[in-house]
């Protein structure tokens, strides 16, 4: 494939946030998110909503990224949309945009697997940025996943490990409606456990195997323990709140950085990457980044931006399956549950 000027334009409608991105080869040109506040009600994100948002959202969102890019859609190569995993009412949507667009523009169309695109955004070009070379480990760590993934090639991964009951970020975010913050809680746990002291409370780590994650009974014994000491004090969240949430996230980040040292050690591949809406979290980017001199890794993390749901990343693992044409057919269908390696 001629890869001169390869210009994609993307579409990630997972969960609730619509988002499109057009990017010239590995380079974004645009990275348009809309989010839905309507979810903040509700203490978490209600599909039907969801997807009633992203109908709305979706014209306004592409046609901005367009823009945005300063291009003309006669000037693209292909269509990349998320075809899973993700919330199906959700997927659905954009998955039908982008068919109806690519046919309308006849050209390919190219679907994406979420879990893939969030370890590809790495390799998203950018000045001064260092990609990693394979094979790299690299820990996906959201609302919806926490794994383990062995990188061998852009699409060629492996699951070493996963969680077997919660992911991580579900871990934050429950933990933090226990403590009475708002949603979603998980950066409102990493910003007050800044203030705070990581050692002031213990919380017992799940005993599981080696590459294993198990956050379960550690939300268990965080509402416990916030239980008995609200009987013994009825303001003892309000006057320890920065203590405890730098306790919770310290015992979360430790467990994290545990599995990836069994993960270096079975494998003997020093280069770790991070990725997902939880990779946002500042502990778990200092921490990564201390392992380079106490561990000799090399490590990367990704921008902002990249972490949380966002069609940029779509757009690289498109452009990264266009090249090796990765095509799809039109009757491709949006799928719930997908693996990494689907």
């Amino acid at each position: 494939m001629d890869s001169s000027s390869t210009y994609i334009l993307a579409i990630e409608s997972s969960c609730d946030d619509t988002s499109a991105a057009v990017l010239c080869n590995a380079k974004v040109l645009s990275n348009v998110i809309a989010n839905q506040e309507i979810h903040t009600a509700y203490g978490g994100v209600v599909p039907e909503l969801a997807s009633r948002a992203h109908q709305q959202n979706i014209i306004p969102v592409v046609q901005q990224a367009l823009l945005k890019a300063n291009i003309d859609k006669k000037q693209l190569k292909a269509i990349a949309f998320t075809r899973g995993p993700g919330l199906m009412g959700s997927l659905l949507v954009g998955s039908s945009f982008a068919k109806s667009f690519s046919q309308g523009l006849q050209i390919p169309l190219i679907a994406v697997n979420h879990m893939q695109a969030h370890i590809l955004a790495h390799f998203i070009e950018e000045k001064n940025r260092q990609i990693p070379e394979f094979p790299f480990i690299c820990l996906t760590i959201s609302g919806g996943h926490t794994q383990i993934v062995k990188v061998s090639d852009y699409f060629n991964m492996e699951v070493l490990g996963e969680t077997l009951d919660d992911a991580v970020g579900e871990a934050f975010d429950k933990s933090a409606k226990i403590l009475g913050l708002p949603y979603p809680g998980g950066p409102l746990i990493d910003k007050h456990a800044q203030l705070g002291n990581p050692k002031a409370y213990m919380f017992t780590k799940p005993k599981v195997g080696d590459l294993e994650f198990s956050f379960s009974g550690l939300k268990t014994g965080i509402l416990r323990f916030i239980q008995k000491n609200v009987k013994e004090n009825e303001h003892f969240i309000e006057e320890n709140l920065n203590d405890i949430c730098a306790s919770i996230q310290h015992t979360i980040v430790q467990i994290l950085m545990e599995k990836l040292k069994n993960a270096v050690k079975q494998t003997g591949i020093k280069q770790i990457a991070i990725a997902g809406g939880v990779s946002a979290n500042s502990e778990i980017r200092k921490v990564l980044k201390e392992s380079e001199s106490k561990y000799g890794w090399e490590t990367f993390i990704p921008k902002f931006e990249y972490t949380t749901d966002n069609a940029a990343m779509i757009g690289i693992a498109g452009y990264l399956a266009y090249l090796e044409g990765r095509f799809s057919e039109v009757n491709t269908s949006a799928t719930a549950r997908l693996k990494v390696t689907g």
